[in-house]
């Protein structure tokens, strides 16, 4: 396969994990919500989770997706290495790597236990993790 076309099918690749990664943000959210109790309207439920403590734990994977949403919209030519690099640092989130944010990682797999839209979402998310290239 020439680099062109490696190119094409690594980016491909990677860009079905951001719609993943949003799904189960959401549904990490709406059980956190769900735990957290009455919100108000919408832009109260925004400001609560951008600034409340109880949703604090959750910006380790809404940094994750920014960083991931703007590397896709370069241009550059993705590597093997890269993309294997952004499999690395979503499995340190949210499984089976090492764990990097143990805080998000302690409430992460009490919520994968306790619902099962994020447990569907989690397992939708590896099986396209599954598809990328692994860290040497």
């Amino acid at each position: 396969m020439n680099q062109a076309n490696d190119n094409d099918a690594l980016r491909a690749s990677l860009q079905a994990v951001p719609r993943a990664l949003r799904t189960l943000h959401k549904a990490l959210i709406d059980v956190e919500t769900v735990y957290f109790g009455a919100v108000g309207s919408p832009l109260e439920h925004l400001q609560l989770i951008t600034n409340h403590p109880h949703f604090a734990w959750l910006q380790a994977m809404s940094a994750l997706m920014a960083a991931l949403d703007e590397a896709l919209d370069e241009p550059d030519t993705l590597t093997r290495e890269a993309v294997a690099g952004w499999r690395a640092a979503i499995e340190e989130l949210v499984g089976p790597g090492t764990a990097a944010a143990s805080a998000f990682r302690t409430k992460y797999i009490i919520l994968l236990h306790d619902s099962p839209d994020v447990a569907i979402a989690h397992g939708a998310l590896r099986q396209l993790l599954g598809h990328l290239p692994k860290q040497m």
